[in-house]
């Protein structure tokens, strides 16, 4: 996780999940209490930290000028388990972790940062289900969560119609890559599934409702081998100066 950033460990009391959630917070190098920050939460922190070295990016990214202050917050999940239970639309803490994000941390992360503290101002990015979660966190919190970076999410018929349901999309800035290659994904109910189909389907649905919105089809399957060197993309198109 080496940086020149700094990254801290720090235990949070949810309220809304009954339990204490990790998060590993980065302030990068030329952190100042003077300067105003964007946020960026990361499910899957750690994997976004170690797997897609998205503190490094952000380093580099920042010291050339590419994109502005960013403080990023990744939360790590527990075990396969306890991801689907928090990330999958079906899963039992799944809408008391939305409400976790939106309404615990968001406070929380406002009052120990100088932050911007509008919804433009914070983002969400996550991977597979992690991509999932963030993305139905922006549609029921728009105010709050004003860009959601997806990377090869779950889609389901809930996905979909959530999206067609939104009536704010000029709220929402998204960003959008699957792989060609995603047609046979093991999911963590040990089954295949095709992850390409169903996000072409949401692609058509975002790009129908007039979203602010980035898409691409990447040669390549549902690994980090093709999420990683995608993130600094990512947080270009997201967070440029």
């Amino acid at each position: 996780m080496a940086t020149k950033g700094k990254i801290t460990e720090h235990f949070f009391e949810s309220k809304e999940l009954k339990e204490t959630i990790q998060l590993l917070i980065y302030l990068p190098e030329s952190f100042s209490p003077l300067y105003k920050y964007s946020l960026l939460i990361a499910q899957d922190g750690r994997d976004y930290f170690q797997l897609g070295r998205i503190g490094r990016v952000a380093d580099e990214l920042m010291k050339d000028g590419e994109i502005e202050n960013l403080i990023i917050i990744g939360i790590p999940y527990k075990d396969v388990q306890d991801r689907r239970k928090k990330y999958h639309p079906d899963g039992e803490q799944n809408a008391a972790y939305i409400r976790f994000l939106a309404k615990e941390l968001v406070p929380f992360l406002d009052e120990q940062f100088p932050s911007y503290q509008m919804g433009m101002g914070r983002a969400l990015i996550g991977d597979s289900l992690g991509a999932t979660v963030s993305l139905m966190a922006a549609l029921q919190f728009p105010h709050t969560f004003g860009k959601v970076i997806l990377q090869s999410p779950y889609v389901n018929d809930e996905i979909i119609e959530a999206v067609v349901d939104f009536t704010q999309p000029h709220l929402l800035s998204l960003y959008h890559i699957i792989g060609k290659e995603e047609t046979e994904v093991k999911t963590t109910s040990n089954i295949m599934e095709d992850f390409l189909t169903p996000n072409r389907e949401l692609n058509i649905v975002i790009e129908s409702k007039a979203f602010p919105y980035f898409y691409d089809e990447f040669e390549g399957n549902h690994t980090w081998t093709y999420w990683q060197p995608d993130i600094k993309r990512a947080l270009r198109r997201m967070f440029s100066i």
